[in-house]
């Protein structure tokens, strides 16, 4: 829907608050759950995938697509931690989120300080490339050098955000404190010990198992960083999504507006841990994931007013590169470029 009436959104969801507190109250008996049917399936199908490379690469391989999926639904669990909804002991999500984080390969204080300033930011035009996939204005985009749109392009280029894009994310770009300001300062020295502690526990299995243990979690992460990237970047970038200036900006309007709920089939969710549903997680990212599709079916407000995408409607936002703040919307190059010929 290419418009929408602000008003009447923010009257239906007035008590949104109160409408949601029974959901924000995490379960030790779900979160066990989750943990052990998530760790099982992924240790079980890491084994067997050790076990099969020698006999079958691809076998091996075909078995990774699954298992980034599983270790997808494991970084739910980190996220979650990281949001301190996942259980109602935080020392306890501390150490279920470092857990999951030797696995993902992803820093977990560090990251989840990124993804929380995302959270209290999301849709501000002036913080596009904290926590989210980078965004820049058509006018943003003109200024810039032809050097520096060309590497804007590659960067939005699905072939490569979706192939080596999210493993370089997962594996090289999570190795450094990259973001400066003084907001990190107290995180930063977690991402030094996170990577002692990724390196001490890789290399120790590598010792024992040989350097074809590498080998096999390292081909996991590639499936792993494809489909994280292309689930953070469906969720923000779509052609009628909200985005605004932080001057206009209004956290209710950017949570349903600003994110899309992504519809799919039942096993997808199980998969990735309900970031589907990501209208509600960032109205409310106290919800811990396994709350979240019970809090969609019950209040059916929230999607009234959100982006819903299919699978095959999700495929057309590869071609939502650029915002527009005239005509409010995200635009492509090459409507980028016949626009502007218009205004010649």
């Amino acid at each position: 829907m290419s418009s929408f009436s602000k008003e009447q959104l923010l009257e239906d969801l007035k008590n949104w608050n109160t409408a949601l507190k029974k959901y924000q109250i995490p379960s030790t008996k779900k979160a066990a759950i989750q943990v052990a049917n998530s760790f099982s399936f992924y240790l079980g199908l890491l084994a067997l995938q050790f076990y099969l490379f020698d006999k079958s690469v691809l076998f091996s391989i075909a078995l990774a697509i699954l298992n980034g999926f599983i270790l997808g639904r494991i970084f739910i669990i980190q996220h979650d931690c990281g949001h301190r909804s996942f259980t109602k002991y935080q020392t306890l999500n501390d150490i279920i989120g470092t857990v999951c984080s030797i696995c993902t390969f992803i820093p977990y204080q560090y990251w989840a300080k990124s993804h929380n300033f995302h959270h209290a930011h999301s849709g501000q035009l002036e913080y596009s490339d904290i926590g989210d996939i980078e965004c820049l204005t058509t006018d943003q985009y003109a200024a810039l050098t032809v050097k520096q749109k060309i590497w804007y392009r590659i960067y939005r280029n699905p072939f490569y955000l979706f192939t080596i894009g999210g493993f370089i994310y997962v594996v090289l770009y999570n190795r450094f404190a990259i973001l400066k300001s003084d907001y990190f300062k107290n995180v930063k020295k977690s991402v030094t010990v996170s990577n002692i502690l990724f390196a001490g526990v890789y290399l120790f299995f590598a010792y024992i198992l040989g350097p074809k243990f590498l080998v096999v979690q390292f081909i996991n992460l590639l499936f792993f960083g494809t489909y994280a990237l292309w689930f953070f970047y469906i969720q923000h970038q779509y052609e009628h999504i909200y985005k605004s200036g932080k001057e206009n900006w209004n956290y209710v309007v950017a949570a349903i507006k600003g994110s899309t709920y992504y519809k799919l089939p039942g096993v997808f969710h199980w998969l990735t841990g309900n970031i589907g549903f990501h209208h509600i997680h960032h109205l409310a990212p106290t919800i811990p994931n396994y709350n979240l599709q019970a809090c969609n079916r019950e209040n059916p407000v929230f999607e009234k007013h959100t982006n819903v995408l299919s699978f095959w409607e999700s495929l057309k936002t590869v071609r939502a590169n650029l915002w527009d703040s005239q005509r409010q919307k995200m635009v492509s190059f090459s409507e980028f470029k016949r626009f502007r010929k218009q205004k010649v």
